[in-house]
């Protein structure tokens, strides 16, 4: 194969899927235009984010298998995005649902159990942070990371990384301009204020650019993956992460990792596998095992500078919780995932499984001839249209390429097998077999062995 794509060879290919697509659901198909009083036909308008000219409709789910209306079951790489790596309805998981809401009672209550304290012992023997709090997403333990990092610096000003991902945490949709400058991330809906008057915004992997925005001295906290995700994955180079950490302390900023999608690096995430000591860390998505779950940890020091505040409102109106964070059904789901599902042995299968992947990814990237790049984090791997692969945000939203990301999901799941609709993403989950993965190493080979024409 060339290293280019016939973009008319790759039309015609495209084309031929999404007639297969929609010939081969017309169940799914039928419900999409029935759902007129949803906002796009959807539940949420993410749900939209696919390569068919309509969305699968799910019927069920277990383990690393999807099953749609239609009667098609998939071998599931896309795991909610992240939201169900423990597998779709784990044992452990639908069992300690049971016990809490149908045995015991009592989903919420505004009364802590005593599952909390297990599931925030076991988050610091993960993650290193001593103390924690809860929340329903990820999105809100950013926000309310965000408000501690403002109360206890005085700063008013959070940085990210260009193309980071941290929900819908308005103080993150800003990427670096052309001219280097902080902008707006294009599509921001309904920004608050212009998005420079609360962010600053560095890139992935730039030291430089990162120690420029801090000698302002208006940042409260660096608010970063450890590795890029959504945009696709990067890596950081050798150093970064160090250096990160040795200029927040220098200008006496904040460090949050946000450990959402690098969870999967291991069972402490990248902070546990790359040794990092950041000030708070916030989680969300899978430690629930697909229930609402999320929460932040907090070091010891800044706990208690917190807490020593009586100017502050911890309590009640202060801007830091909802009424179902830390509800008694989320608490139970989120013990049983990390007690029994999302285990350290758990892990080492699935980073090896997701090392299988790469593997093969990579072996049809070379023989094909294509300058294409695929990386991995533990057990999450993604393929890049790329090489070498990118070390930015900016760079990995460059080579994006939607037609031939179109193809690729397509072609999959018209044969069982589901990516992340966002991006070129494979997660493994303790269900995931050896065939699941070869599964989709062979019909990766034919697809390219088609675009090769």
């Amino acid at each position: 194969m060339s290293t280019t794509v016939d973009r008319e060879h790759l039309a015609g290919l495209l084309a031929r899927e999404q007639v297969a697509a929609t010939t081969a659901n017309p169940r799914s198909q039928a419900a999409y235009q029935r759902a007129e009083h949803l906002f796009g036909r959807v539940p949420m308008t993410w749900m939209n984010k696919n390569a068919g000219p309509f969305p699968l409709y799910l019927q069920g789910a277990r383990g690393a298998r999807v099953t749609d209306i239609d009667g098609h079951g998939y071998v599931d790489f896309c795991l909610g995005d992240t939201g169900a790596m423990a597998g779709h309805s784990p044992q452990a998981v639908a069992e300690a649902i049971e016990q809490r809401y149908r045995v015991q009672g009592g989903a919420t209550a505004m009364l802590p159990t005593e599952d909390a304290e297990w599931v925030g012992a076991e988050l610091t023997r993960r993650f290193g942070l001593p103390r924690w709090s809860f929340s329903l997403t990820a999105t809100d333990a950013n926000r309310w990371a965000i408000r501690l990092a403002r109360a206890v610096t005085g700063r008013s000003k959070i940085l990210v990384n260009s193309y980071s991902y941290h929900g819908s945490v308005d103080e993150s949709l800003i990427v670096v301009g052309p001219d280097g400058t902080g902008v707006a991330r294009p599509g921001n809906v309904g920004a608050p204020c212009d998005v420079t008057v609360t962010s600053r915004v560095a890139e992935f992997n730039d030291l430089e650019g990162l120690e420029r925005e801090l000698a302002f001295g208006d940042v409260a906290a660096v608010l970063m993956e450890p590795a890029l995700t959504n945009i696709g994955i990067v890596l950081p180079e050798p150093g970064y992460l160090d250096g990160v950490r040795e200029l927040t302390r220098r200008y006496g900023t904040l460090l949050i990792n946000d450990e959402t999608h690098t969870f999967s690096a291991g069972p402490g995430g990248a902070t546990a596998l790359w040794g990092l000591s950041p000030d708070i860390l916030t989680i969300g998505k899978a430690i629930g095992g697909g229930v609402p779950a999320g929460g932040y940890g907090l070091s010891a020091e800044l706990a208690d500078r917190l807490l020593g505040r009586d100017d502050l409102d911890l309590v009640d109106m202060g801007g830091v919780g909802g009424t179902l964070a830390g509800n008694a059904l989320s608490i139970a789901a989120t013990r049983a995932t990390l007690e029994h599902v999302l285990t350290d042995d758990a892990f080492d299968r699935m980073c090896a499984l997701s090392e299988r992947f790469h593997d093969g990814v990579r072996d049809q990237i070379a023989a094909h001839g294509l300058p294409w790049s695929v990386s991995r984090l533990g057990a999450r791997s993604e393929y890049r249209f790329a090489d070498p692969a990118p070390r930015t945000g900016t760079e990995s939203a460059a080579c994006a390429d939607a037609a031939l990301e179109d193809f690729l999901h397509l072609y999959l799941a018209n044969r069982g097998v589901l990516l992340t609709p966002f991006h070129n993403m494979a997660l493994m989950c303790p269900d995931t077999t050896e065939a699941d993965v070869d599964a989709h190493t062979a019909l990766f080979t034919a697809a390219l062995d088609e675009l090769a024409g």
